[in-house]
Order: structure tokens, then C-alpha cells, then sequence
């Protein structure tokens, strides 16, 4: 795998130039994923849509650690979790049956994003799910859903049983497995994972204290529940993308390549 990612060409100039922004962008989200510590080691999976009528999909190649992917090695599928054009990497049909579900039903899912994070675990565990106990969240507690564990989500029929249940929440707790965000951009998306993580982070860490909790009252949660586009200038994830592309840039650019 290293040398195949050593080897491999750069794909910019084969591809459109909207595809290739799709894969800097999805590159670095994978990247982030690591930096941050949410990933979990060559599990979980980012999938993007590529433009077109194809309903194309760009992934990760399997057994590639998340930072060590590329705009270059990331892999085209189809919705079956098929390898669409030449790659020499290969692919995980089974990772992507839960993105799968989600692009289909969903147009406006053009990015999806799952981890297994430590807090994102402990919390789908907790009977109650994510708790109103901070400011972090209030925002995903405004369209939040929830998907009951049914074992290794592999099988077809579970699909139409997550997709019911995500409904048009942009936010899914999977019970006992992870967390999961969708969105139209690779910049919502990693925002929205992004404070759902940290809710959850905050979550466990309040919970460790062994102290009575003091909820956010319902009435301040729902007047801000209607507020996320005033925190970000209604410019959503692309206030913080460019900023993060400046981090990335700093620690490694290779994800460009």
C-alpha cells in the first residue's frame, strides 16, 4: 500500500476541475479526521459526490491510513460500492453501505461522515443519547436522529431503516457504534462532525465529574436551535474550511497531491 501511494500519479488534469477541488477538500477532511484523533485507524469512512449524473462517489482506499490519503489516491466508486475507472487501490463495499443509503435518498447529502470516536461511542451508549448540558450541543440537538444498533451494518435491508430514520437530520446518532453528519459540502459536513464530536466530548467529561448536570432550559434551547446560521455568518462550514486548509498546509500539504 505505502509504495502504491508513493507511486501514484497525480490525477489533476485527468479529471474535472470540480472533481479535483472534491477530492483537495475530501483529502483534507480525512486528514483533519487524523489530525484531530477521530479516526480509527482504516475503519469508518468520508464519501463525497462527484458532479455529474452518474452518482459517482469518491472514498477512501482501503488499508490507507486517514493521513496518509491523497486528492490522488482517493478511489471512484458507483453506488453499489464499485470501483468506477482505473485505481489501483482497493475498496471497501461493505463501508459503504451506510453511505451509500444516504446519498440515494438524500440529493441534498452530497457529503457523508462516520467515525467511531471514543466520546461518539460512549454517548450512543448512554439510554438518553447527547444531552442538552452545553452550548456545543444545542446545534446538533436541533436536528438530531437516532438509529438503533443492528449488528455490522452490511445488509441491505437495514438500509431503508436508516434512511427513515435520519429523515432530513443532518446529525445521526448510531446507537453503539458512532456518530455520523451529512451535508451539501465537505465543509458542513466536517463542522457539523466538528460539534458533534465536541458535544460529545463535553458530554462524557461532565458525566465523569460525578455532579449534578444543569440543563440548557427548553426555551433558550429552542430559540438557539434556530440560530446556527447567525454563529456562522451564514456562511456554515466555509468560515472555518479556509482556516483549516491553512493548518493542513502548515503541517502537511501532501494531501493535495
Amino acid at each position: 500500500m505505502q509504495a502504491q501511494l508513493d507511486s501514484m500519479p497525480s490525477l489533476r488534469g485527468s479529471v474535472s476541475d470540480a472533481e479535483w477541488q472534491l477530492r483537495v477538500d475530501l483529502a483534507a477532511a480525512y486528514r483533519l479526521i487524523a489530525h484531530y484523533g477521530w479516526d480509527d485507524i482504516i475503519f469508518t469512512h468520508l464519501s463525497v459526490r462527484v458532479p455529474g449524473p452518474e452518482h459517482h462517489f469518491l472514498i477512501n482506499p482501503f488499508g490507507a491510513l486517514f493521513e496518509e490519503i491523497t486528492a490522488s489516491s482517493l478511489v471512484k466508486i458507483d453506488l453499489h460500492g464499485e470501483k468506477v475507472g482505473d485505481s489501483p487501490f482497493p475498496v471497501n463495499p461493505a463501508g459503504f453501505t451506510i453511505h451509500g443509503a444516504i446519498h440515494q435518498a438524500r440529493e441534498d447529502a452530497q457529503c457523508v461522515m462516520h467515525t467511531h470516536t471514543v466520546e461518539g461511542v460512549a454517548v450512543s451508549a448512554h439510554s438518553e443519547g447527547l444531552l442538552p448540558i452545553s452550548q456545543q450541543s444545542l446545534f446538533p440537538l436541533s436536528g438530531l436522529a437516532y438509529h438503533d444498533y443492528e449488528g455490522i451494518a452490511v445488509r441491505e435491508d437495514e438500509k431503508a431503516r436508516l434512511v427513515a430514520d435520519l429523515g432530513s437530520a443532518n446529525y445521526m446518532i448510531l446507537r453503539n457504534h458512532g456518530l455520523l453528519t451529512c451535508a451539501p459540502t465537505v465543509a458542513d459536513a466536517f463542522l457539523a462532525m466538528y460539534i458533534l464530536q465536541r458535544s460529545c466530548e463535553i458530554q462524557v467529561a461532565a458525566l465523569a465529574g460525578d455532579r449534578p448536570l444543569t440543563p440548557v432550559p427548553q426555551p433558550i434551547l429552542d430559540k438557539i436551535c434556530g440560530e446556527g446560521d447567525r454563529v456562522t455568518s451564514s456562511q456554515g462550514g466555509l468560515l472555518a474550511w479556509p482556516g483549516l486548509l491553512r493548518k493542513l498546509d502548515r503541517l502537511d500539504p501532501s494531501y493535495r497531491d
